[in-house]
């Protein structure tokens, strides 16, 4: 992962979750390993290249780990890192969020 990171930790957390995706990916991972087709379906509308694309800037920033098991058709499972489980804080908020206001409307 860059080092090279904002100075703002705000800004930080962003960079590492600002996509809709990721966050969905996230939240799905924090169930447990997932392999790649039930990501595809669990995580909603979302085609299989921008899945990839997700997963990819995700492994690098340390997020989750891919583990690929050598077997035909190819075997790959997702699991979220240590630093990835720590967001769960993090969306526990947003769930508490979108929840009191989605009440308000």
């Amino acid at each position: 992962m860059e080092k090279n990171l904002p100075a703002c930790p705000v800004e930080t957390t962003l960079m590492l979750i600002s996509d809709r995706w990721k966050v969905l990916i996230i939240r799905d991972l924090l169930e447990g390993t997932k392999r790649f087709g039930e990501l595809k379906k669990s995580v909603g509308n979302i085609s299989q290249k921008v899945l990839t694309a997700n997963l990819r800037s995700m492994e690098e920033s340390g997020l989750l780990t891919r583990k690929v098991f050598p077997e035909v058709p190819p075997h790959v499972e997702y699991t979220l890192t240590e630093t990835g489980c720590s967001l769960k804080p993090v969306l526990d908020a947003m769930v508490k969020w979108g929840t009191e206001y989605k009440q308000k409307l």
